[in-house]
């Protein structure tokens, strides 16, 4: 018996190089192994199989090894509400802005009559009709944007493109009624805007200046072809003026800086328009002095 399992030894090392315990050659007279040998490392590897075991069972129940996790589901549930009523209150808003967008293609398509030479009073009294659905609307959208106080710049972006097409519009109304630039704080108070709750952005402003600008090229083209031969030498004016007072500012490389280089645009188109006429000897000639200046800036 022993020298079977002498050679049993010996064939596991052969098959083994690496064995997981160090071979000791004995002698096969003399070679013995205490049974308690063999029940102590029985007992080892049963608690040591125990102890894994109780292991893996706390991993899987993870409360007791991690005391943190209540807190950690508690912050993400309160993130998970957070984000919905913020979902709820963009919603909200967005409806509004839609709203306030339908409302200015209606003033927008009441406008561009002026540009078939209608009459400037008949164009703007059906257009200046939907302000007061406009003043309707930013009231909602003003006490939407209360709920959550100090977040007005948070949702601002929901509702600026919109805001700046409608300051575009009340400028060329406006300017069509006056000839004159609208102020920044006449634009609030047609909007029932108040600076201290919920005002008009400056940037969203000065955007819808740009805007309105674009029109004036395409107005005075068609203002000279019905036979008004002055109003090149009034729109160049009053860009040139308004050009002047953008370059006041220190206008950074984004949209309003590109919409400000776009005004240029529109000022060369007005002048071309204007010394056209003029070489023709078809403006008039009772403002020489604003002709001047006019071309003292171009």
């Amino acid at each position: 018996m022993i020298s079977a399992f002498r050679n049993t030894l010996f064939s596991h090392y052969l098959l083994n190089p690496k064995p997981f315990f160090p071979l000791i050659l004995i002698s096969t007279q003399n070679f013995s192994i205490p049974n308690s040998t063999f029940v102590s490392s029985t007992s080892s590897l049963c608690k040591a199989r125990s102890h894994s075991t109780f292991l893996s069972t706390l991993m899987a129940g993870g409360d007791f090894l991690n005391p943190s996790s209540d807190k950690l589901e508690k912050q993400f549930e309160d993130f998970r509400h957070h984000l919905e009523e913020s979902g709820n209150i963009r919603e909200r808003i967005r409806a509004v802005a839609t709203e306030i967008d339908s409302v200015t293609r209606l003033i927008y398509a009441s406008l561009l009559l002026v540009h078939q030479s209608r009459p400037v009073a008949e164009v703007i009294e059906k257009a200046k009709s939907q302000i007061g659905v406009l003043k309707e609307l930013y009231s909602r959208l003003s006490e939407i944007v209360h709920e959550c106080p100090g977040q007005y710049y948070r949702y601002h972006g929901d509702w600026k493109s919109e805001t700046q097409t409608v300051v575009s519009l009340l400028a060329f109304m406006h300017w069509l009624e006056t000839g004159t630039l609208v102020l920044h704080s006449e634009v609030e108070e047609k909007l029932g805007l108040t600076p201290t709750e919920f005002g008009l952005d400056v940037d969203d402003y000065l955007i819808g200046i740009c805007f309105m600008s674009n029109e004036l090229p395409r107005y005075v083209v068609n203002q000279v072809t019905a036979g008004d031969y002055d109003c090149p030498r009034k729109v160049l004016k009053f860009l040139t003026d308004l050009h002047a007072a953008f370059r006041m500012l220190n206008l950074r490389n984004d949209f309003l800086r590109k919409k400000f280089d776009g005004m240029k645009y529109d000022l060369r188109k007005v002048e071309e328009v204007f010394y056209d006429v003029k070489i023709r000897g078809l403006a008039a000639n009772g403002d020489s002095a604003g002709e001047k200046q006019a071309q003292g800036q171009s």
